[in-house]
């Protein structure tokens, strides 16, 4: 009688996750140098939420790269426009990606998705300020409340993630990505965010943000020590163009 295959939390099936390690480790190596810091913080099982600065649409694969050598599978939150493009919508999805629905009714239904996962003992990967950063200087901007909401209702750990270098290969606007030479992509993960004091509190707009500016300021401390740069005293705010 064949033993049945043990569940794989929070992972694809064998063949595309097989797959997507072929394609993508090779063009990771050829395209950047690796300076990779900090994976003993990333917890090797259970739910987790990794928290990170964006930087360039090519950060989610150069991450994902970081991510699976600490042996946890990266679940990323993807345009739901991508599920319906032919082969590529089928295999986004075989990858365990989560769809997000910007401006529609049904922009909530990625949070829920990823609250289920995150249950169910699933890695995933969020970019906190929900786009790349608009900080003329690329440092974080202020982030959006979701995470920090995902956290407190879950209780899983959030390990923040400071990357640099992604901007280099493919800069915001680019249509192109500047393949040569090879880019320096440096990331530092640091030890789970301290948000003890919000447990047990009303999850009022109040508590989100204060959690949220603890996941920021974290994030933003560990890329002012991959640049070796004083971070600004406050982060950006998109809504204005300026430091808040």
């Amino acid at each position: 009688m064949t033993k049945p295959r043990r569940r794989r939390a929070g992972r694809p099936p064998r063949f595309w996750e097989a797959l997507a390690v072929v394609v993508v480790k090779p063009l990771s190596r050829l395209f950047v140098k690796r300076n990779w810091r900090g994976g003993e913080h990333v917890p090797r099982e259970g739910g987790l939420i990794l928290a990170a600065n964006h930087l360039s649409w090519s950060d989610p694969v150069l991450l994902s790269h970081y991510i699976y050598n600490t042996g946890r599978w990266p679940t990323i939150l993807a345009k739901a426009g991508l599920f319906k493009v032919r082969f590529l919508g089928h295999a986004v999805t075989q990858l365990q990606a989560i769809p997000v629905h910007r401006g529609s009714t049904e922009a909530t239904q990625s949070l829920k998705i990823a609250e289920e996962r995150l249950r169910a003992g699933a890695c995933i990967l969020f970019y906190v300020e929900g786009t790349i950063t608009r900080d003329p200087d690329l440092w974080p901007m202020e982030g959006k409340t979701g995470v920090a909401r995902l956290a407190l209702k879950t209780g899983v750990p959030v390990i923040p993630i400071a990357h640099w270098g992604a901007q280099d290969l493919l800069p915001y606007g680019a249509k192109k990505p500047r393949l040569f030479p090879r880019k320096k992509f440096q990331v530092l993960a640091g030890p789970p965010v301290d948000l003890t004091k919000y447990a047990g509190q009303p999850l009022r707009a109040s508590v989100l943000r204060e959690a949220t500016a603890d996941i920021m300021a974290d994030i933003t401390e560990l890329l002012a020590e991959i640049r070796d740069e004083k971070a600004p005293d406050v982060p950006y705010d998109p809504k204005n163009g300026e430091s808040a």
